[in-house]
């Protein structure tokens, strides 16, 4: 099993940001790890302990836990869980907020991976974003992560910017590359709504750059990163060999996670055998996740039942993110059933059109299937 830790503190609010994250909490960081810690105790014995292969702290900003917080966090997960000898254990962090003091306390603890929040190499875009950091402190941020013993990281860049150009663009990825990560996840920004950046889209206040010049981002991303040696190995993310993210390719697995914290999500069995899993979300305000937790309130929580037809379609959801694509042993292995009788009609169809490509018993998303990705889903959605 994987699990998520979910940490919704923030110095600032990034202007495209819709997670759960607040500013200004501070004073609660230390009651909100009670209730992390209280939450873990009751999943452990509602699971049976099961064995984390994997951890990710995910935010909001976990580099604003202080360091001492961040190593109760940790030790009382360890008290709660069998923690794999060989797990990769992530944690976001914010290059605004890195300090060497919560590094050495974060390797202390087990973490083995650092994801920093880099976005962009120009100020106009970080400003833009409204992102706290600046390029020299990423730079920063990096030296410091591998002066603490990080031997593996991660930066997080995002193209499609408003005012974001082509030339910004492979400025950014040069930058990244100067800091030799293991690992690069290149987003396209996707604005969402009730968020600032939406609205002064919407408003007019600001414009996406035309299709033409993101497709050209996105080819450039391809061939630079292919050139210094990064594998794609899932539409956004690129890794050094043996860097591939273990957390991100159990998401696309199925591999089962438990979601601990404000607005954690879960995949956990049902007790309902007749259903494949169970998919729930915890309440994304703080005040009612500490009331949940502080209750034993967990009326509250959105739960929805996975029928297996549905665990069928996502299986071919999650595994046309990845370049190797979807197994059909293992789909038959998992489902009971074998992608030809299920699909069989409709993967034709479209290997017809040059969206799938059938390989060595994995069906994956050809090149021009990845631009279309959403309309692939569509057409097998409705099969």
């Amino acid at each position: 099993m994987e699990l998520y830790i979910h940490i919704p503190f923030c110095l600032q609010k990034c202007r495209y940001c819709d997670f759960a994250s607040y500013a200004g909490r501070a004073s609660l960081m230390q009651p909100y790890v009670d209730a992390v810690l209280t939450e873990a105790r009751i999943e452990a014995e509602h699971l049976g302990h099961p064995t984390i292969e994997t951890i990710f702290l995910g935010g909001g900003t976990p580099s604003l836990l202080p360091p001492e917080e961040l190593v109760r966090l940790m030790d009382g997960i360890h008290y709660c869980f069998p923690i794999a000898q060989d797990a990769e254990i992530t944690s976001e962090a914010n290059p605004g907020t890195l300090t060497e003091d919560w590094l050495r306390s974060a390797v202390d603890a087990g973490i083995n991976r650092l994801s920093l929040g880099m976005q962009a190499a120009q100020p106009r875009l970080l400003r833009l974003l409204g992102r706290i950091h600046t390029l020299p402190e990423v730079v920063q941020s990096a030296d410091m992560a591998r002066q603490a013993g990080i031997r593996n990281l991660n930066l997080d860049l995002m193209f499609g910017l408003p005012t974001q150009n082509v030339e910004d663009w492979q400025e950014t990825l040069h930058a990244a590359f100067a800091m030799e990560p293991e690992h690069l996840s290149c987003y396209g920004l996707i604005p969402e709504d009730g968020t600032p950046l939406k609205r002064d889209l919407d408003a007019g206040r600001l414009s996406l750059p035309e299709e033409d010049a993101e497709r050209t981002m996105y080819d450039l991303t391809l061939n630079l990163l292919a050139a210094q040696g990064y594998e794609q190995y899932e539409i956004s993310n690129f890794a050094k060999a043996g860097f591939a993210c273990k957390h991100n390719l159990g998401y696309w697995r199925q591999v089962p996670y438990l979601g601990l914290g404000a607005s954690a999500a879960s995949m956990i069995p049902d007790a309902d055998a007749s259903n494949a899993y169970l998919r729930r979300s915890n309440p994304a305000s703080l005040e009612q996740y500490l009331s949940m937790i502080k209750e034993r309130d967990f009326s509250v929580r959105e739960e929805t039942p996975i029928s297996k037809k549905e665990a069928q379609f996502e299986t071919l959801m999650l595994g046309l993110r990845t370049t190797k694509g979807v197994s059909e042993s293992a789909y038959t292995a998992m489902h009971g059933v074998s992608m030809d009788q299920r699909y069989g009609a409709t993967l034709a169809r479209l290997e017809k059109q040059g969206l799938l490509l059938h390989q060595a018993g994995y069906w994956r998303l050809s090149r021009r299937g990845m631009d279309v990705q959403n309309a692939v889903l569509v057409e097998l959605m409705d099969d």
